[in-house]
């Protein structure tokens, strides 16, 4: 073992004595070589998402320690830019997550800086909404988003209410290598904390506002009630339960709440893995909606960002994935809007570059303009602020990634599981009253604009060299001339790493910023997208497979998914 790596775990065990949990692990650590070398031989990474990890004792852990580090080094970076910053600061319901909030806004306030602190669990949109309703130089929302339980995190946001981006949490990162948590870092008991002044609860007219822009987004108030939707909603044990059953009850529907998970559990004991796009994290949803007879289902991630919906079915539940609520969410939404009149000049929707393209067939139908940009919802709230800057806010009608992640309004930076939750109840509703499902109306756009399919895999890369060999076969797709994929002809291959698109029609600049992505096209229109992972080895790969029929697409996906894990090697 390194001589860095036993000073640092020694120095842990004699300063690192403020949690008890910590000071057990280093305990029952203290003789096990590998995990005090995977505990203290590197950082957790600050970047776009802030920190993230599991939690637990070291330097490559979520803990009080690394926490404060973060929060040090934020306050840092503001105290550089300006005099008197103010952050705000939100924690959904993991474990530690009440802690770390309070450790945060200690930090912050022991260096001077005025904190809104959130004083029950809430959501990351409401956090991003608090950011520019205080007008604040920074956010912290504690939270590991979807990840299983036994994460945590630190999402950092600037004061447009968007994640950092990559320049700026390069900056915090760099900050945070100056700094050694037990010694550099200005704090005190939280108590003491508060009597600064420093430190306030937020307002419930705050929160009211929030409630409000996602109320003045609905198209039909009335229809939910009219139509007298059945929802089954879980919040999967997290921070959804209390916005999102108040907006759905507001808005008339008959809740039938899975009561295992309405209540904070940092353990998610129902539901280890609370990620609403998988199976598992909705079977009890699943199993009370069919038993109960409800119109659909509605689950929300731990931290209320991410919302997962499913239907009833003669055979079966149908589950929906997220670029399939995506494309029913922008229809419904410029539908209404166009036959309200709110539709406004030269609208815009925007969507990752990982989601489906059908979005940009039913944009352009209703005369909006697709923007495609990166990963990261940071990148749809970027296209807002620019609207903002602009003074054209009101163009934009809606944006979303494949991951479950929507957004119809610009009063917050980040995507809203609340006011999606809300949408896509009234959009059942809606269609309910037209006499039919939301399957019935994903069809109807089929007919209009093709059957599209999609799917996500990742594909992981094991051993102690698993990022070596990700990275040469991401090598070795950048450097190839790919003029087939399976049995179809490449019509269109996307360097993002050198911005280069290609076409038999030859070489032409991609308007992204430069990234890890390579995708391919065929002649079929099918397409499919391959990105690294940032923090583990694992590669991930979109398909998407179009047809004039639902079993022309199915065999044009299980023929794109042959063709790209041949090109990969994984056949």
């Amino acid at each position: 073992m390194e001589q860095s790596v036993i000073n640092k775990f020694r120095e842990w065990k004699e300063l690192a004595v403020e949690d008890p949990d910590l000071v057990r692990e280093l305990d029952e650590i203290g003789s096990d070589e590998e995990a005090v070398i995977e505990r203290f031989s590197t950082d957790l990474d600050f970047g776009t998402a802030g920190l993230r990890g599991v939690l637990g004792a070291g330097t490559i852990r979520m803990n009080l320690y690394t926490v404060r580090r973060a929060a040090q080094a934020m306050s840092n970076v503001l105290l550089r830019k300006g005099p008197c910053p103010v952050v705000a600061i939100a924690c959904d319901s993991r474990n530690k997550s009440r802690l770390f909030a309070e450790t945060a806004a200690t930090v912050f306030s022991s260096n001077g800086i005025k904190v809104y602190l959130f004083d029950k669990i809430a959501p990351t949109p409401m956090l991003s909404y608090a950011v520019r309703y205080y007008g604040c130089d920074a956010g912290v929302m504690i939270t590991a988003s979807h990840n299983p339980a036994e994460y945590n995190g630190f999402k950092a946001y600037g004061p447009d209410g968007c994640q950092l981006d990559a320049g700026a949490a390069r900056e915090v990162f760099e900050e945070m290598q100056k700094i050694d948590p037990f010694r550099d870092v200005l704090t005190q008991p939280f108590e003491l904390a508060l009597e600064t002044g420093l430190i306030s609860a937020v307002a419930e007219r705050m929160k009211e506002r929030y409630f409000e822009e996602v109320r003045a987004l609905c198209l039909r108030p009335n229809a939910i009630r009219e139509a007298k939707l059945r929802v089954a909603f879980t919040p999967l044990c997290g921070a959804g339960a209390v916005p999102v059953t108040g907006a759905l009850s507001e808005a008339g529907a008959v809740l039938d709440c899975v009561e295992e998970q309405m209540e904070p559990d940092g353990d998610f004991t129902t539901c280890p893995y609370p990620n609403p796009e998988t199976p598992q994290a909705l079977s009890l949803g699943l199993a009370r909606m069919e038993r109960n007879g409800d119109d659909l289902l509605i689950a929300t991630d731990p931290d209320a960002d991410r919302v997962g919906v499913a239907i009833p079915g003669p055979a079966g539940a149908r589950i929906f994935t997220g670029n399939e609520i995506g494309v029913l969410l922008l229809d419904y939404l410029a539908r209404g809007r166009r036959e309200a009149g709110t539709l406004p000049e030269r609208p815009v929707a925007v969507r990752s570059v990982v989601s489906t393209p059908l979005f940009d067939a039913v944009a352009r139908e209703y005369g909006i303009e697709p923007v495609i940009v990166l990963t990261g919802f940071k990148y749809i709230g970027g296209v807002l602020r620019r609207l903002e800057e602009a003074g054209e806010t009101g163009r934009f009608v809606f944006g979303f990634e494949e991951s479950c992640g929507y957004l119809a309004g610009g009063y917050v930076r980040d995507k809203d599981a609340v006011s999606a939750s809300l949408l896509i109840a009234e959009m059942a509703a809606y269609h309910k009253l037209r006499g039919k499902t939301l399957a019935g109306a994903l069809d109807e756009i089929g007919r209009r604009h093709g059957f599209w399919l999609t799917e996500t895999e990742s594909i992981a890369f094991s051993g102690p060299d698993g990022m070596r060999r990700m990275s040469l076969l991401m090598d070795r797709l950048f450097a190839g001339r790919q003029e087939t994929l399976g049995n179809e002809k490449v019509v269109e291959r996307c360097d993002f790493r050198e911005g280069v698109r290609w076409t038999p029609d030859g070489e032409a600049g991609l308007d992204f910023p430069k990234s890890e992505i390579f995708s391919l096209k065929t002649s079929a229109g099918s397409e499919a997208i391959i990105r690294p992972s940032g923090t583990e080895p694992k590669l991930k790969a979109y398909y998407r497979a179009v047809s004039s029929d639902p079993a022309g697409a199915a065999r044009a996906l299980e023929a794109l998914k042959t063709g790209v894990k041949a090109l990969l090697g994984q056949e």
